[in-house]
């Protein structure tokens, strides 16, 4: 008998090996009906999902999932997905004043989602460089499409966001990307409510090795660049530069120096109050 997994993550090129095995019915070899959901609202808007059941496996960044089990404990990490960090982009509307990285920090910030990356990467910068943010500077657009209006209305002023997910959006001057900020660990994660992880065990340790596998074929596939240029509607040059940047995970384990470098950053930013022990994000049984 098949087992029914929802699968979420944003509808970006990182998430393409999820696609390719889909569509090559890698899953299906192993008694596993995959559906993918996109989720444009990103990692806090998977966080919600999760929560609320409508999605079984998130694939979402390590610190918006690091920052939502530290409050909530209602889902674990199985496993890292990418191991290479997140480039984030900068930006402000094209036709905004605003011309430095440096002054953005008294600025309004479009996010996603509280919780989400475009939130606390944003909060966890200011921090590195000696700045707070206040809540009050956060304005909540769900998207990457609201993200566009609401800094062309000049509503927010400042977007953290991928930065060749934008790089479309800069080179059509409907973004100006003034500064770049890099996630200090893996940046993306799978993980997996509580519930459904105790109920299918096995079919998750089937799971991750399907998307592993997948993951080591697309690294070494002659025509990656090819097919994302085509899929993703972006240009050659930045696939090149973004594939060959990029690393997958090939095997499940997320060390605990990882765990503890997201919570120091989260906890000296003053994302969360308290850090628990780097085991308790992470579960062990699906490859002990």
């Amino acid at each position: 008998m098949h087992t029914k997994i929802r699968v979420g993550g944003v509808p970006e090129h990182f998430n393409l090996p999820w696609h390719l095995a889909i569509e090559q019915g890698r899953f299906a070899e192993h008694n596993l009906d995959v559906e993918w959901i996109d989720f444009a609202g990103g990692t806090g808007q998977m966080c919600k999902a999760l929560t609320e059941q409508t999605a079984d496996v998130c694939v979402m960044l390590t610190e918006g999932a690091v920052a939502h089990i530290c409050k909530h404990q209602q889902f674990k990490i199985i496993s890292k997905y990418v191991n290479s960090p997140l480039i984030w982009g900068v930006h402000t509307a094209h036709e905004n004043a605003l011309q430095l990285y440096k002054e953005v920090y008294d600025k309004k910030y479009a996010i996603s989602r509280f919780g989400s990356g475009s939130h606390l990467m944003a909060i966890v910068d200011a921090y590195s460089k000696g700045k707070q943010l206040d809540k009050q500077q956060f304005h909540v657009i769900q998207n990457l499409n609201g993200a566009l209006e609401s800094l062309e209305k000049r509503q927010t002023d400042v977007f953290y966001w991928e930065k060749y997910t934008t790089k479309p959006y800069v080179d059509q001057k409907k973004l100006r990307r003034i500064g770049e900020y890099a996630t200090p660990w893996p940046c993306f994660v799978i993980a997996v409510k509580n519930e459904f992880l105790q109920e299918h065990t096995s079919a998750l340790k089937r799971l991750l090795k399907v998307i592993h596998r997948s993951a080591y074929n697309f690294m070494h596939y002659p025509g990656a660049v090819e097919k994302i240029e085509k899929r993703y509607g972006l240009k050659r040059h930045d696939v090149e530069d973004w594939f060959h940047s990029t690393e997958w995970s090939t095997t499940p384990y997320l060390g605990e120096k990882t765990i503890k470098n997201v919570l120091f950053a989260l906890s000296r930013a003053a994302v969360i109050e308290k850090t628990e022990q780097p085991k308790s994000f992470f579960y062990h049984k699906l490859f002990d």
